[in-house]
C-alpha cells in the first residue's frame, strides 16, 4: 500500500512527497507555494482553490468552494486531502504573491522627517574603539577586567557585564590584534551595558534593524549605528497568513493545533530572516555585522514572534500574558543577527493596542504635544489614540478584513492586479481603474474599495443603506439568482478569467467595517467628553491609510468631515518609531513611558459605541449634519 505521494504544482513546475492523508495546504506549504487561506485553514473562506489537473485526491468538505469553482476538478486545498501521486494546478488568484509594502519613508509627513531632532542620538548598541596595554608580569589584570576600565574611562560604561560567548573570544582576538579592538556595547537597560562581542582592528561599521511585524506585511530597515542614516529597506508579506488573514484566526491555530504556537512563531521569523538575507546579501555583510533590533508589532503579533501563548487575547476579559516583553539575544530566537545581539520588542498598552500604536504615537510627538492630536491606524482593528502631553486615551474596535480585501467576494490584500483606485462615470456608469504594477486586474485591495463604495453612491447606483437602485439601467448592473452585483471589470480584461464584481453583500459588509472605524473615533471623543473641532490634527498612519483617497474616505463616512489640511497621512509609523528607539536611548525610555501613561477604553462596556455604529450604517451616516460635504452631494441627487 503507498505510504508517500508525490504531489507536484504547476505551472510552478514544483513538488514534494509527503504521505497519504496529507492536505494539499500542507503539501503547497512544504513545496515552498504560499496559498491565501484568509481562514487559515479551516475550510471556510473558499480562497485556496486549486484544480487538480492528474490523480485523485478525497475532496472532502467542499461547502464553501465558490459556486464558479465546482465541477472540472477543482478542490479546496486546506480540505482535499492526497491519496496517490497527483498533479494540482494553481490559479492565479489563489496565490499569495508579493504585497505593495509601504517602505518609502518619504511618504512621511514633512513635519515628521525631523523628529530624529527631539532625542539625543545614543543608539541601544556602539562601538567603542580601543587600545589596550598589553599585560605584563606587574601589570597582570585579566583581559576583561582592563577591558572593562579602558570602556569605562573612555565610554562612561560603569556597569559593564559580558555574556559567555563574548568571554570566549575576548583572550584570543585581543591577542590576534595586536591589543587593538573595536567593543561592541549593547546599553537597552538604563545605567546597565553588555558587551556583545569584540572584533580586531578599529572603525570596524556595525548596523541595527528596526521591524515592522505587522499581521498583513514585515517591513525591516537596516540602520548604519554609527551615523543613524538608513541603508536599506525590504518588506514582504507574514508567513502567517498561511495560518489565517487576522490575528482571530492565528490565535486559533495557535491555541487549537498542538503544533499552532510552534508554526505561527517559525512563520513570523523566517519572514524577518528573509528580509535580512536579502539586506545582507545585496549589501555585502556578515551576520555578525548586525549588532541589534528593535521590533513593534501588535500585541498578539509580539506573543507569536517570541513563541508566548496568546490565547486569552481574544475571550472576555480580553487579558494578554504580557504588555511589557523581555530584550531577547538574536541567538534565542533563530535570528540571523550576531547571536548576542539584543532584541527588544517594543512594549503594549493593551490586548487590541500594541507595540506599533506605541511607536507609531512616538513617531508623531504626540506624548510632546500641547495640541490635542487623534492618531488612527486602520486595519482588520482600528486602533485610535486621542492626546497629548497632558493625557492619552487609546481604544480598539474590531474593523474585520474587508479592508485587507478579507470578507469581500473578489476583496484581496494590496498585490500585483490588485485594483487600487476606481472611477465610475456617473452618466455612462464606464469604469476606470489603476492596478497596483499596472497588471491586469485580479480583484479589488482595501483602498480600491474604499474608491468603489464611493463612487457607486456618487454614480446613484446604491442608496444611503447601501441597497442597489435596480431601476438604474446598465450592463454592468445585474441581478444574479443570489443578489445584485456591478460589474467593475468583465472577464476579458482581468487575469483571471472572471468578472470582477462588487455585490450588495460585498458593500454591507464595507459599510460595516467603515461604521466600526468612525464609531470608535466619536466613541473615544464622547467618553473624554471632547469634540472634533479640539483636535489640531489627525494623522492617519499605515499602508492602507497611505494609499487611501480622503475625500472618498470622509464620502463614505470612514473619516471625520473636517478640513483635508488637518490630516496628515504618515505611513508605516511603526517602523519609524522602531528605529527611534534603536538609534536613542531616550526615545526607547519614553517608548516605554507612553506604554504606562495610556489609558486604554473598552468600547464593549455600556452601550456608546453600539449607539454610534448603528448611526454609522449608512453612506455616510445618519447625522448628515455630521457630513457637510457629503450633504451637498446628497442634495444634488
Amino acid at each position: 500500500m503507498q505510504t508517500e505521494c508525490s504531489v507536484a504544482f504547476i505551472p510552478d513546475n514544483l513538488s514534494v512527497h509527503v504521505p497519504v492523508g496529507t492536505p494539499l495546504l500542507r503539501a503547497a506549504t512544504l513545496a515552498g507555494l504560499e496559498l491565501t487561506s484568509a481562514c487559515g485553514g479551516k475550510g471556510t473562506c473558499g480562497r485556496c482553490v486549486l484544480r487538480i489537473v492528474k490523480g485523485t485526491a478525497d475532496p472532502g468538505d467542499e461547502a464553501s468552494l465558490p459556486a464558479k469553482y465546482r465541477g472540472d476538478g477543482y478542490v479546496l486545498a486546506c480540505k482535499a486531502r492526497v491519496q496517490g501521486d497527483i498533479t494540482v494546478e494553481v490559479p492565479g488568484d489563489s496565490r499569495l504573491i508579493e504585497h505593495q509594502v509601504l517602505v518609502d519613508s518619504s511618504l512621511l509627513a514633512e513635519e515628521l522627517v525631523g523628529l530624529g531632532d527631539a532625542y539625543p542620538f545614543a543608539p541601544i548598541c556602539r562601538s567603542v574603539d580601543l587600545s589596550l596595554d598589553e599585560p605584563t608580569l606587574v601589570a597582570n589584570a585579566s583581559d576583561l577586567t582592563r577591558l572593562q576600565a579602558e570602556l569605562r574611562r573612555r565610554a562612561g560604561l560603569e556597569d559593564l557585564r559580558t555574556n559567555l560567548a563574548a568571554l570566549r573570544q575576548l583572550g584570543g582576538t585581543l591577542r590576534a590584534c595586536g591589543w587593538k579592538v573595536s567593543a561592541h556595547v549593547a546599553e537597552h537597560h538604563p545605567g546597565q551595558a553588555e558587551l556583545i562581542a569584540v572584533s580586531p582592528g578599529h572603525g570596524e561599521r556595525k548596523y541595527g534593524l528596526a521591524v515592522d511585524i505587522g499581521t498583513t506585511t514585515v517591513v525591516v530597515d537596516l540602520v548604519d549605528l554609527a551615523t543613524g542614516l538608513t541603508v536599506d529597506k525590504r518588506g514582504t508579506y507574514n508567513k502567517q497568513a498561511r495560518y489565517g488573514d487576522d490575528v482571530i484566526a492565528r490565535i486559533i491555530h495557535a491555541a487549537e493545533d498542538a503544533t499552532g504556537l510552534k508554526d505561527l512563531t517559525e512563520a513570523a521569523r523566517e519572514t524577518i530572516n528573509e528580509l535580512i538575507d536579502r539586506l545582507l546579501g545585496k549589501h555585502g555583510l556578515r551576520q555578525d555585522d548586525l549588532l541589534a533590533a528593535t521590533c513593534a508589532g501588535n500585541t498578539t503579533m509580539t506573543h507569536l514572534f517570541l513563541g508566548v501563548d496568546p490565547r486569552h487575547i481574544r475571550v472576555e476579559p480580553y487579558i494578554p500574558t504580557a504588555t511589557c516583553f523581555p530584550v531577547v539575544r538574536a541567538g534565542e530566537l533563530g535570528l540571523r543577527l550576531h547571536p548576542g545581539a539584543p532584541v527588544v520588542p517594543l512594549p503594549a498598552v493593551a490586548s487590541y493596542v500594541g507595540g506599533d500604536v506605541v511607536a507609531g504615537v512616538l513617531a508623531t510627538g504626540l506624548a510632546r504635544s500641547d495640541s490635542l492630536l487623534l492618531f488612527i491606524d486602520i486595519g482588520t482593528n482600528g486602533e485610535i489614540v486621542l492626546g497629548n502631553k497632558e493625557f492619552m486615551v487609546a481604544c480598539s474596535c474590531s474593523a474585520g478584513p474587508c479592508f485587507e480585501g478579507g470578507g469581500i467576494s473578489n476583496g484581496m490584500r494590496a498585490m500585483k492586479g490588485a485594483i487600487q483606485r476606481l472611477h465610475i462615470d456617473p452618466a455612462t456608469y464606464a469604469v476606470e481603474y489603476d492596478t497596483i504594477a499596472g497588471a491586469r486586474p485580479i480583484g479589488l485591495c482595501g483602498s480600491g474599495l474604499v474608491d468603489a463604495l464611493a463612487e457607486l453612491r456618487r454614480a446613484g447606483i446604491i442608496d444611503r443603506a447601501g441597497k442597489f437602485v435596480g431601476e438604474r439601467k446598465s450592463p454592468s448592473l445585474r441581478r444574479t439568482d443570489e443578489d445584485w452585483e456591478f460589474v467593475v471589470a468583465p472577464g476579458s480584461a482581468t487575469e483571471c478569467g472572471r468578472d470582477l464584481c462588487i455585490t450588495e453583500s460585498d458593500v454591507k459588509n464595507l459599510i460595516r467595517a467603515k461604521a466600526a472605524v468612525y464609531a470608535g473615533i466619536s466613541t473615544l471623543l464622547r467618553m473624554v467628553g471632547m469634540d472634533l473641532e479640539a483636535v489640531e490634527r489627525i494623522y492617519i498612519a499605515g499602508g492602507f491609510g497611505s494609499y487611501l483617497n480622503v475625500k472618498d474616505a470622509v464620502g463614505i463616512g470612514l473619516l471625520p468631515d473636517v478640513d483635508p489640511a488637518r490630516y496628515r497621512f504618515i505611513g508605516n509609523s511603526s517602523v519609524k518609531g522602531a528605529k527611534l528607539c534603536l538609534l536613542s536611548k531616550e526615545a526607547k525610555a519614553e517608548a516605554e513611558e507612553i506604554a504606562r501613561r495610556m489609558t486604554y477604553l473598552e468600547l464593549s462596556l455600556g452601550n456608546t459605541f453600539m449607539d454610534e455604529f448603528v448611526q454609522a450604517l449608512f453612506l455616510p451616516h445618519t447625522n448628515l449634519k455630521l457630513f457637510p460635504s457629503a450633504a451637498v452631494q446628497e442634495a444634488i441627487q
